[in-house]
């Protein structure tokens, strides 16, 4: 073991066996001869991501990116972007109604109350006469000539069924005119702009477009999404075993595509030839078609052949970043992205992050986060010349940067909050680093795992 290849064991951070895939594709020739692509092609991250988010709005038909806009239940549209403005179609509140229980009351008091209440929901009752009161229930509608609706709690009848004031704050039999009375169109009125296109659809996003007469909303759809995972090395249950490991991205991809905004599809076991890499690709109609593994130069890795054959346009063909250096994004169709991440756990979370996070959002209309920073607690070790993602834990207004960090691990992003962005070199204590939430440690509407 190299001096190198121990310090990185020591601390987590197992960058050895991609380091090394990579440096072969760096040279002219690797162990076959065969031609390797240079480093300096391999993509910044931060433009890596750029162009990811960019990539829909190829062609004059998408200008925006995002997919064509749809009309989408109410029940079905948690969680997507609207595509044309919310606006009224009815005053709010449609007639004026009572906003407390009690009495509603015309005139000074004290009030003679009449039996019949006026409960929510029931049609107009008769108007009521001066010195009259009725009881009345929240959201019921205003009798005709109403001055005022006095609160349960500040009123009380006498033994001859007169209504009286009680509350201390208020002279002997007064009320004020208009009190807990909202009327027609306090809230909006019909054809007023409740929310601008674009807005997250959120539960009270939901509520307010209900209350507001609406049964469908015009939204931009979830982008479909497909996962091929690739390896014929790997075992869908059971233990490892006989050079056999578990598949791990079979289970991660799917809820974490769902909740970055994506429709899983379907997600399909795919051997590992060319062949059968290529037929799948070609009939898949999803928007994204994200592949795991071969997307490196190894013997099995079909993924750049597949492409080539069927003359897809590569956008980023590597990024530099670790781990995840091989992930690559394809336009395959004038309607179809390829996500390739790499086969290792944490290296295919970068490619997740890096290129189908932005690809989906675009697709989605949905509006990008917040970008923000918090200072490290430890020093972060560096690659030379690469962006690191680091999974940390949010510790108050610290970052704690995690252990087993490898490309192969999942150990230390199952127990993180976000990626700590990392530049080429390093961080020392104390230092800024831009975050990545991850979507259930953020708390976003985007955590949609079902």
């Amino acid at each position: 073991m190299t001096a190198r290849a121990a310090r990185a064991g020591q601390n987590g951070d197992d960058l050895d066996v991609e380091e090394a895939l990579a440096l072969v594709k760096e040279h002219p020739g690797g162990p076959t001869g065969a031609p390797r692509r240079p480093r300096h092609e391999a993509t910044d991250w931060a433009e890596a991501r750029a162009v990811a988010e960019r990539a829909p709005r190829h062609g004059t038909a998408r200008r925006t990116g995002c997919l064509p806009p749809v009309a989408v239940p109410l029940g079905s549209a948690l969680g997507l972007t609207l595509a044309a403005p919310l606006t009224a179609l009815t005053d709010l509140p449609s007639f004026d109604t009572s906003a407390m229980d009690g009495w509603a009351v015309s005139g000074p008091g004290p009030w003679s109350v009449r039996d019949e209440g006026v409960l929510a929901g029931h049609t107009a009752h008769e108007p009521l006469t001066d010195g009259g009161a009725v009881r009345i229930a929240t959201g019921a509608r205003i009798p005709q000539d109403t001055t005022a609706v006095l609160r349960s709690e500040h009123g009380r009848t006498d033994d001859k069924g007169r209504l009286h004031v009680t509350a201390a704050t208020r002279p002997p039999h007064t009320v004020t005119h208009g009190q807990d009375i909202r009327p027609r169109g306090q809230e909006c009125r019909s054809g007023d702009q409740l929310l601008p296109s674009g807005t997250l659809i959120t539960p009270p996003v939901l509520g307010m477009a209900a209350a507001a007469g609406y049964d469908t909303l015009t939204a931009v759809p979830r982008p479909r999404a497909e996962v091929l995972v690739l390896g014929d090395e790997l075992l869908a249950e059971g233990l490892p075993h006989d050079g056999l490991i578990r598949d791990a991205l079979g289970p991660l991809l799917p809820p974490w595509l769902r909740a970055l905004g994506a429709e899983v599809t379907a997600v399909r076991r795919v051997g590992d030839t060319e062949q059968a890499l290529y037929e799948a690709i070609t009939a898949s109609e999803a928007d994204v078609v994200v592949t795991t593994g071969g997307t490196a130069a190894g013997p099995v890795d079909h993924v750049h052949p597949a492409l080539r054959r069927m003359g897809a346009e590569l956008l980023v063909d590597g990024v530099k970043v670790r781990p995840g250096h091989p992930m690559l994004l394809a336009r395959t169709k004038e309607d179809q992205h390829l996500v390739g991440l790499p086969g290792n756990p944490l290296a295919a979370v970068s490619g997740l992050l890096t290129l189908a996070e932005p690809l989906l959002r675009t697709l989605a209309a949905r509006p990008a986060p917040e970008p923000y920073t918090l200072p490290l607690r430890d020093a972060v070790q560096g690659h030379p010349y690469d962006t690191r993602l680091i999974p940390v834990a949010l510790r108050g207004d610290r970052a704690l940067p995690l252990l087993y960090n490898g490309p192969a691990m999942l150990r230390g992003i199952a127990a993180a909050d976000a990626l700590a962005v990392v530049p080429p070199g390093g961080s020392r204590p104390g230092q800024e680093a831009e975050l990545l939430d991850l979507p259930w440690a953020s708390g976003g509407i985007g955590v949609c795992f079902t």
